[in-house]
């Protein structure tokens, strides 16, 4: 049995400090809970950012730059993944569905791609879906998806797949045939997404059984369903991803104090289970990574 690989995703879009007064804002909290979350047992940190003032979901340079400067001048090592997933929504008028009311965040893709061409991150997420999620229509389209993937490419940068719906794998496939995405490939299934692929265990066998050959794949429940899906992704053979993107919650009721916490309890689990987690390492090697990149 490989080792298996664990990814911290420290904030996210969607929960606030209303849900978790622990969740991480500035870059400096979210820094500092990757470097937590990876003494912890995490090899990877998936990272998105928020205004410090606000606390929502932001998209500006400054914010990704001082983040990874933070990460990178740390002791502690860690795979850098960047989200690429913020400013692909778009939310239709009430009175003109063709006009975007407020909240509408659609950009280019070179705009969602350009803290990845500075940063170069070891790996940032790719998202295929395009759904009705969150009170908007996230739209990826095939054309911009072919540039964002061309732009990491260029950087030197692994692309995460992330698949939210059996139609997304469809479309990986279609995107291995002509060359936009490179094999060995790296796939994150993501359940509990309502309107895309449920967490159960029958749902994501199939999406495991639907993924390109030649690649790896980690798997993730979004919610109550977090650390059941955990374990179902280690059991099927995947790699492993929890935080508080993805859970605030230790258990019913009781919300998580750090992401490390939230780390701690899926290293048990994956050990319980009989497996051995991967050091950063062995992520690497098992990833196809060229190692930390320079400041």
């Amino acid at each position: 049995m490989k080792p298996t690989i664990l990814t911290c995703a420290v904030t996210g879009t969607f929960p606030t400090r209303e849900h978790n007064p622990a969740l991480p804002v500035t870059p400096e909290e979210i820094a500092d809970s990757c470097i937590g979350a990876a003494r912890a047992g995490a090899a990877v940190c998936h990272i998105h950012v928020r205004d410090p003032a606000t606390g929502k979901p932001s998209m500006k340079l400054e914010y990704y730059r001082e983040v990874v400067k933070r990460l990178r001048a740390s002791d502690v090592d860690l795979i850098i993944n960047l989200t690429t997933g913020p400013g692909g929504r778009f939310i239709p008028s009430d009175d003109d569905p063709a006009k975007a009311a407020p909240g509408t965040l659609l950009t280019t893709p070179e705009i969602r791609t350009e803290h990845i061409v500075e940063l170069k991150p070891e790996i940032c997420t790719l998202d295929l879906n395009t759904m009705w999620f969150g009170g908007g229509a996230v739209i990826n389209t095939p054309r911009n998806l072919k540039i964002m993937a061309e732009r990491m490419y260029a950087a030197g940068v692994k692309p995460e797949i992330e698949v939210f719906d059996t139609g997304d794998l469809v479309l990986a496939q279609d995107l291995v045939a002509d060359g936009t995405l490179k094999l060995p490939a790296l796939f994150q299934i993501v359940t509990g997404i309502k309107y895309g692929m449920a967490s159960n265990p029958e749902t994501m066998h199939l999406a495991k059984s639907m993924l390109p050959k030649n690649c790896e794949w980690a798997a993730f429940g979004a919610g109550r369903y977090a650390f059941p899906m955990l374990a179902q992704a280690f059991i099927l053979g995947g790699h492993c991803r929890i935080g508080m993107e993805d859970t605030v919650h230790m258990s019913k009721g009781e919300r998580a104090p750090s992401n490390a916490a939230l780390v701690t309890k899926a290293v048990r689990i994956i050990e319980d289970l009989g497996g051995k987690l991967a050091t950063v390492s062995e992520a690497r090697s098992i990833l196809g990574l060229k190692g930390r990149k320079a400041s």
